[in-house]
């Protein structure tokens, strides 16, 4: 860790463009921190964790409101997963839904859709789209994934948030509170005690009830798709606000792209389709409590998504000008790592990600691996599918 103009900052090298926007969220919070994964988001950096007293900052959580992991230990030994890994891997891709604005072929309801919050003027008229889209998982960096561990034990890890719902509902406050446009903003930032900030707050976690329930769907789904048992799991939003106290202080603590991890509290963090992921547990630590005992995401982009596909026409998919990873790159490079790989685009190949075990070593004082995870079945949306969301 190293301070910069009084912002703690884990990683190496730095990246100067989430720097500045750590700094400019400094000027409105009490505290900042910037995790080892940092790259550049909409106006709060990926990696940003940004504490309030007595506001919240729609820009901090984001447009993928209550985006998060969930990891869940099954009862097969991995051999038998990577014995069958291409028809299990078949089958994840026929029975689940992957891509922008699609439902979910299975009804799925949940008791969060009588929850009166859907009154609220930000999310009344979503509560068809959310339901039909409940258990879908989206595009972007969004995935299903098959692990192995260390004892040889098998796991099923989801990446993904609060998918329409979560964004409609960032676009309604963002605007309502006078965002401004553009990535290097200042961030918006409205008092928890308003009209419009408690609207926020009980739409976020309603947002994150959603995110919850189609994280665990996912992987219920895909534990029945291997006729398989969870015996334990792992879950945690990342994109998301709490009410914590730290330094006995009471703070609204805003985690965009960044894990909690207080003493004991356990995290699902993914790496590339190519590289580790790892269950892990927070420790205490000064600098635990530097970084409001948070921990990264995941690994962290070395390379934008336009850089790695090149230019593409959103409407026809045509390469106008081509990127700096082809498709023969990432497919070599997993199957170098033993992957049965589904979807994905080439701006999510392992090429535009840090390695995850650097940068988790930035962070070693108040963490602690309990398992690490080598990745046998990785599913995506494909090529051709966009990521709407702004981050």
């Amino acid at each position: 860790m190293k301070i910069v103009d009084g912002v703690p900052v884990w990683g190496d090298p730095v990246d100067e463009g989430a720097l500045t926007q750590i700094k400019r969220c400094a000027i409105t919070a009490d505290r900042v921190a910037l995790m080892a994964d940092h790259h550049v988001g909409y106006a709060v950096p990926i990696g940003g964790v940004v504490a309030y007293a007595d506001k919240i900052s729609p820009s901090g959580v984001g447009y993928d409101i209550a985006c998060g992991n969930k990891a869940v230990r099954i009862d097969l030994p991995a051999a038998e997963v990577r014995a069958n890994i291409a028809t299990i891997m078949d089958d994840i891709w026929a029975n689940l839904s992957f891509g922008i604005g699609r439902t979910n072929a299975t009804h799925v309801d949940h008791a969060l859709f009588d929850d009166p919050v859907w009154r609220i003027k930000a999310v009344r008229q979503h509560k068809d789209m959310a339901r039909n889209q409940l258990g879908t998982i989206g595009s972007g960096n969004h995935y299903v994934d098959l692990f192995e561990d260390e004892k040889g034990g098998a796991w099923i890890g989801v990446h993904f948030g609060s998918r329409g719902l979560g964004h409609k509902t960032a676009t309604f406050f963002l605007e309502a509170g006078g965002a401004k446009d553009g990535m290097d903003v200042e961030p918006l930032v409205i008092a928890v005690a308003s009209d419009l900030g408690a609207d926020y707050l009980a739409c976020m976690e309603l947002a994150g009830r959603y995110a919850y329930a189609g994280r665990d769907w996912v992987c219920a789904e895909v534990a029945r798709l291997l006729g398989a048992q969870i015996l334990e799991e792992v879950h945690n939003h990342h994109n998301f606000a709490w009410r914590e106290t730290h330094g006995g202080q009471e703070l609204w603590v805003v985690r965009k792209g960044a894990t909690p991890a207080f003493p004991g509290q356990r995290g699902f963090v993914g790496g590339s389709m190519g590289d580790i992921s790892v269950i892990l547990e927070g420790v205490e630590s000064d600098e635990a409590a530097t970084a409001l005992h948070s921990t990264v995401h995941g690994a962290g982009r070395v390379m934008s998504r336009t850089a790695a596909r090149g230019k593409i026409n959103r409407k026809t998919g045509e390469v106008i000008q081509a990127g700096a990873v082809s498709r023969e790159m990432m497919q070599a490079w997993v199957r170098r790592s033993g992957v049965e790989l589904r979807g994905a685009g080439t701006d999510e190949s392992p090429h535009c990600y840090k390695r995850l075990p650097e940068v988790l070593a930035q962070h070693d004082s108040s963490i602690r691996i309990l398992h690490t995870l080598h990745p046998i079945g990785v599913a995506m949306a494909g090529e051709r599918e966009f990521d709407p969301y702004k981050d």
